[in-house]
């Protein structure tokens, strides 16, 4: 449904000074009010903390909106005529007479991107605010603008004692903010963040923590032994689960059709699964680590693109005058031992973020060859890429490491991991935190050197240094993992699952955006050969049809 004015969500943290002044009993919306008053809407939206997203009605009879750096909460808008609709989710405002239609573009959207970013939605005419964006609206005139963009300002010298010792406090400020006096409690998948922020809620909270942790029965995507390492050493009250084929069987039908929208990220399943241990044991507020490895630099792909960047470094005469000629346009480059070598040249040349291009699902598998002729044509391939390119240029940096953290600031977390963690903690009846993306943390994280976040190649060097002797060293030297969902290989392997997931690709292969011929190859030959790599595209189809299915939009297709 459409809400009402003022609506405000999420947990906001308004400027001291202000705060200081106002009677106990003001509510949320008047002390929305109060600061937008005093600072405006830009400055207001820039100094509230916390999560958030508001819709006000402002004296001078604007409709102002907004949402937090992170939109870890979210907020929707529909202009019919001279009237402005808010809700915070996309499917109320397309529910609205008319009824809107499918954005076709959104679909291809989500199939590139496996989630469909803002300011789009799957709809026609609903749009949802990006990230760090304010909305000030009269009548149908909307003008909607970033109020924060990330700013990168290194020291010219950094002290690495003073500033671990800051860094610590700033997490153990950054948990305390997010407790909310009930159990303290949160996810643990054994991995570097969420293992440091079970350990700092025994420092808030002055008592252990309530950890969560998720497994499979399958080589390589397993990590309890992890979990059970962190929680031993923080002394946790630990609870675990192993997510089964059968529990993907029931539940992939009702988590598809909690969004508002499609939403593609497979890790939703085992975070759905792992809240819903937390509520069924107490629970009612879980703390999440994203933010870690896209603030402090934790990701492999930073270590490979900064090896790509020292193409650059090879003086312009040798790479012009002798390994590309000999590499890319002699029978040389094709030879065993120089095919890498081609293979790094020819990324290197590429300027970011086009150099990821070739690694996304769709067009890796050739867009003639997935999708239909009719869809093709109603679409616009490169419209992704624009969005891309467009974010990639907006954080402010002159340093190719940063301008690549931001840019995961968007695609990673702000448009799939927090909706993935959001969506089912709330599916589950839970509340969620996300300390890592504390303002103080995040501000923090844009003024320490780069050299602190990829030291050479070593990722995040400086978050582990800093917390060597807290986190168990074993944490520290694993390999990044994750809730990773096994989903290609279990396919593969159990008749229902494969049912499931065939019952709904034959169905979606009915509807004139990807080829017949394409489903059938897909599910018969690519999947059995490469399920891990191939179990993704199925997912996505799969998670698609299944959201039209539990919706008012399941008659679409191209005529």
């Amino acid at each position: 449904m459409t809400h009402p004015l003022p609506l405000c969500l999420g947990r906001p943290r308004f400027p001291a000074e202000l705060a200081a002044t106002w009677p106990a009993e003001l509510d949320v919306a008047e002390r929305w009010q109060r600061t937008v008053a005093a600072l405006g809407p830009e400055e207001a939206c820039r100094r509230v903390e916390g999560d958030f997203a508001v819709a006000l009605k402002l004296p001078d009879g604007r409709v102002m909106m907004a949402v937090d750096r992170f939109a870890i909460r979210s907020l929707c808008w529909r202009v019919q005529g001279s009237e402005l609709h808010v809700a915070a989710r996309a499917d109320s405002l397309a529910a609205l007479p008319p009824r809107a239609g499918i954005h076709l573009q959104a679909v291809f959207n989500y199939l590139y991107f496996h989630v469909i970013p803002s300011p789009h939605t799957v709809f026609e005419g609903v749009s949802r605010l990006p990230p760090g964006h304010l909305l000030l609206a009269r009548g149908n005139e909307v003008r909607c603008t970033a109020y924060w963009v990330p700013s990168f300002q290194e020291p010219a010298r950094a002290d690495f004692a003073s500033t671990a010792a800051r860094f610590r406090q700033l997490l153990e400020q950054a948990v305390g903010s997010e407790l909310d006096g009930s159990k303290p409690a949160c996810f643990l998948s054994g991995g570097t963040d969420s293992s440091t922020v079970a350990g700092m809620i025994g420092r808030a909270a002055g008592r252990a923590a309530t950890t969560y942790s998720i497994g499979f029965e399958a080589e390589g995507y397993d990590e309890m032994a992890f979990a059970r390492l962190a929680a031993k050493h923080f002394g946790t009250e630990h609870h675990e689960y192993y997510v089964t084929p059968e529990d993907l069987m029931r539940s992939v039908p009702e988590v598809a059709a909690s969004y508002d929208q499609p939403f593609g990220n497979s890790s939703v399943l085992p975070a759905y699964y792992c809240a819903r241990m937390a509520h069924d044991t107490g629970a009612t507020r879980l703390l999440a680590g994203d933010g870690g490895d896209e603030l402090f630099g934790g990701n492999s792909r930073y270590a490979k693109q900064r090896i790509f960047g020292w193409y650059g470094l090879v003086p312009g005469v040798l790479r012009g005058g002798l390994l590309e000629p000999l590499l890319l346009h002699t029978p040389l480059g094709g030879l065993p031992l120089a095919r890498k070598g081609r293979s790094y040249i020819e990324q290197a040349r590429e300027p970011m973020p086009d150099r990821y291009q070739p690694y996304n699902l769709v067009i890796r598998q050739g867009l003639q060859n997935v999708f239909t002729p009719g869809f093709l044509a109603a679409v616009d391939p490169m419209a992704p890429a624009r969005q891309q390119r467009e974010v990639w240029a907006g954080a402010q940096t002159n340093d190719p490491l940063n301008r690549e953290l931001a840019y995961d600031w968007r695609f990673t977390l702000a448009e799939a991991d927090l909706p993935k963690v959001c969506g089912s903690t709330a599916l589950a009846g839970m509340s969620v935190g996300f300390p890592m993306l504390d303002a103080r943390l995040v501000d923090f994280s844009m003024q320490i050197p780069v050299d602190y976040k990829l030291k050479g190649l070593k990722l995040r060097w400086f978050f582990k240094e800093a917390l060597r002797g807290f986190l168990p060293e074993e944490t520290l030297v694993k390999r990044k993992q994750g809730f990773g969902l096994p989903f290609g290989v279990w396919t593969t392997r159990h008749e229902g699952l494969r049912a499931l997931a065939a019952d709904a690709l034959g169905s979606f292969a009915t509807r004139g955006i990807v080829r017949p011929d394409y489903v059938q190859q897909l599910m018969a030959e690519n999947l059995p050969t490469h399920p891990g790599y191939y179990g993704e595209m199925v997912w996505i189809l799969m998670m698609l049809e299944h959201w039209l299915r539990g919706g008012e939009w399941h008659d679409l297709a191209l005529s």
